[in-house]
């Protein structure tokens, strides 16, 4: 599926899940994501941002970031 992206991003707690979430919530062309602590993965659909976009958005909550 085009548009959607798959990170993982170094998460040890709630408070870094929810880093993640707030900065994701608030990102323009972000239309869903989902996040899994136990497994530090970040799974985004952004059909009108490119993956460096998407990646770059990520970064921003100051996590360790690599694409899956």
């Amino acid at each position: 599926m085009e548009g959607v992206y798959n990170f993982k991003v170094g998460m040890t707690c709630s408070g870094c899940s929810g880093a993640v979430n707030r900065i994701l919530s608030k990102a323009e062309g972000v239309k869903s994501f989902d996040i899994s602590l136990e497994t530090q993965k970040v799974s985004v659909v952004a059909p009108d941002l490119t993956q460096d976009q998407v990646f770059e958005i990520v970064k921003k909550a100051g996590k360790p970031v690599e694409v899956l």
